[in-house]
C-alpha cells in the first residue's frame, strides 16, 4: 500500500508533459506507459481474486492509463483502498496462476505470494521510473523505486552508524 501510494504523491507532483513524454534513452517509453503496466497487473490482480485464477497477461493496455496522470492517480488510489480492505485470512488463501509460456496452464499459488510478486514488479518499474523523471530534471522522493527490503538495510546500516 505505501509502494502505490508512493505512486499517487509521484502522479499528484509530476505533470502531464512529464508523464506522457517518450524518452530516447529508455527505448521510447514513457513514464506513462510504466505506470500503465503496472496499473493493468494490479487490475489483472483484483479480477483474479474474483475469476479465481491470476493472468497478468490478459489485460486491457488502456491508452486512457498512459496518457492521464490523474486518471491513473485515481486508479491507483483505488486498488490503494482495495487492498487495504482485504482481510488477513485471505492472504494465505490458494488461487490458480495462468502461466504465461504455456498458454492454457495453471499452477498453483496463493494471494500472498502474488501480491509479492506485484510488490517486486512495482519498485522494478518505479525504479525506471525513477531514472525517466532525473532525465527530465524532477526528483521523486528519495525511497521511490527502492525495494523496501533494501531501504530497511540502509536504515539499518544507518542505525549501526550512529
Amino acid at each position: 500500500l505505501i509502494v502505490l501510494r508512493q505512486g499517487v504523491t509521484l502522479l499528484a507532483a509530476l505533470g502531464a508533459a512529464r508523464y506522457v513524454r517518450p524518452l530516447p534513452l529508455v527505448y521510447g517509453s514513457s513514464i506513462g506507459g510504466h505506470l500503465r503496466h503496472i496499473i493493468e497487473h494490479y487490475q489483472s490482480f483484483v479480477t483474479g481474486l474474483e475469476d479465481g485464477a491470476f493472468n497478468y497477461e490478459n489485460r486491457a493496455r488502456s491508452p486512457e492509463i498512459e496518457s492521464s496522470p490523474e486518471f491513473a492517480s485515481g486508479i491507483l488510489a483505488a486498488i490503494a483502498n482495495r487492498l487495504g480492505a482485504l482481510g488477513q485470512e485471505l492472504a494465505a488463501q490458494p488461487i490458480d496462476y495462468c502461466v504465461e509460456t504455456s498458454p492454457g496452464e495453471r499452477t498453483p499459488s496463493s494471494v500472498l505470494r502474488e501480491l509479492e510478486f506485484l510488490l517486486s514488479h512495482t519498485v522494478h518499474h518505479y525504479a525506471l521510473v525513477a531514472v525517466m523523471c532525473l532525465l527530465q530534471d524532477f526528483e521523486p522522493e528519495k525511497s521511490f523505486g527502492i525495494a523496501p527490503s533494501t531501504l530497511r538495510y540502509q536504515q539499518s546500516l544507518a542505525t549501526c552508524a550512529r
